[in-house]
């Protein structure tokens, strides 16, 4: 497999690199601490350079770009420490819309999330079902929607909830706006962005797409899609994490000299750096892998459980280590390395964590023949 990016990749990278150059960790804690939690005005101009509509059709208004595109803007977005909902809205909702909706309901939805008028919000988990994406507490009848979904990312600002529901027939997909039957809970979680409590009693439900797309293996496959944005977002902190642990280190001085001329505190940023290379290599593959028309799904679930374990236990080793290499200033509200490493924490327990992803895998221990040790 061939990582290196192309002419068009690099230019789009450094377009979104120079967009967001104004983020620091006190730009973000004024954007945070108040609802909805994001910059609408960066939202907007993320719609102006075309992002929110990167993964879509040409003739949903979107740029048709693919999952390696989507990949560069989420390290971005992470490098920053960025609260805005890009996985969550284009990613997962989108992604959704794109996945099983009628050509109309694409066209005007995934049209309107493109140019910045709709934030899309995803209702696929549940209070009682931790991860499972079949879990059964919201119910659909007549129309009707009747349960509750949490957490819901983005949900609080959300313009119209992607909500998966139990029918007679099994699991579908429904669209839903906020409105009457719909009580919307918002709150802020441990790194400062935002989701949502979203109860349905009775509300109405309009079916998307028109049944002859499998939901379940639709939700998965986002799902998948979504988790290794999320790891690209993730290599995004950790980069800069690392960076700035480096920096700190050749510039800081103890006994007159500089950090990095300790042999211990030496070797434990190299350690940094080997886990930040490895969960590279990873997380560019499982792009790769659900960037290949020919991988069949289950291919595309174990790649993105794979590069989410790496990136939990590596989030954590780097996250912790520029903390502590920071010493007391890496503890601060005023540093960013705090804010890094309770993003990565964030995303570590987004749509599983690194146990939840060993113990899928493991599962799959059984599918590999077994080879003799040599003599």
């Amino acid at each position: 497999m061939d990582f290196t990016l192309d002419s068009e990749q690099t230019a789009l990278r450094d377009a979104v690199r120079a967009l967001l150059k104004g983020y620091d960790a006190e730009h973000r804690r004024e954007i945070v601490a108040e609802d909805p939690g994001f910059d609408e005005g960066m939202w907007g101009k993320l719609a102006e350079m075309g992002l929110l509509g990167l993964p879509f059709s040409e003739d949903d208004g979107g740029m048709g770009a693919g999952p390696v595109e989507l990949s560069l803007v989420a390290e971005e977005i992470g490098r920053v420490v960025a609260p805005e909902p890009y996985v969550e809205s284009v990613v997962m909702a989108g992604g959704l819309v794109a996945a099983a909706g009628t050509s109309e309901q694409k066209k005007e939805i995934l049209g309107a999330l493109s140019a910045g008028e709709l934030v899309l919000a995803a209702a696929v988990l549940e209070p009682e079902g931790r991860w499972d994406l079949a879990a059964g507490g919201v119910t659909a009848s007549d129309g009707k929607l009747t349960g509750v979904k949490e957490p819901v990312l983005a949900g609080g600002r959300a313009d119209l909830f992607v909500v998966s529901a139990t029918t007679s027939d099994g699991l579908a997909l429904f669209l839903v706006e906020p409105g009457d039957g719909v009580e919307v809970t918002g709150y802020a979680t441990l790194d400062g962005s935002r989701a949502a409590r979203v109860a349905f009693d009775g509300a109405s439900a309009t079916p998307l797409g028109d049944g002859t797309v499998d939901a379940l293996q639709a939700l998965e496959r986002v799902v998948a899609a979504a988790k290794i944005a999320y790891c690209h977002e993730s290599l995004g902190l950790m980069e800069s994490a690392m960076k700035l642990t480096t920096d700190y280190l050749t510039t800081r001085k103890q006994f007159g000299m500089t950090l990095n001329r300790f042999q211990a505190l030496t070797f434990r940023a190299a350690d940094m750096y080997t886990s930040l290379e490895l969960t590279r290599s990873i997380v560019s593959w499982a792009s790769m892998v659900l960037a290949d028309r020919s991988s069949a799904p289950a291919q595309v679930t174990e790649a993105a459980r794979r590069a989410k374990l790496q990136v939990s236990t590596a989030g954590r080793h780097i996250g912790q280590e520029a903390i502590q290499l920071h010493g007391g200033i890496g503890m601060t509200m005023e540093y960013a390395v705090g804010h890094m490493t309770a993003r990565l924490t964030a995303i570590d327990h987004l749509l599983g964590d690194g146990r939840e992803q060993t113990k899928h895998l493991v599962e799959t221990l059984g599918d590999h023949g077994v080879v003799e040790p040599l003599p």
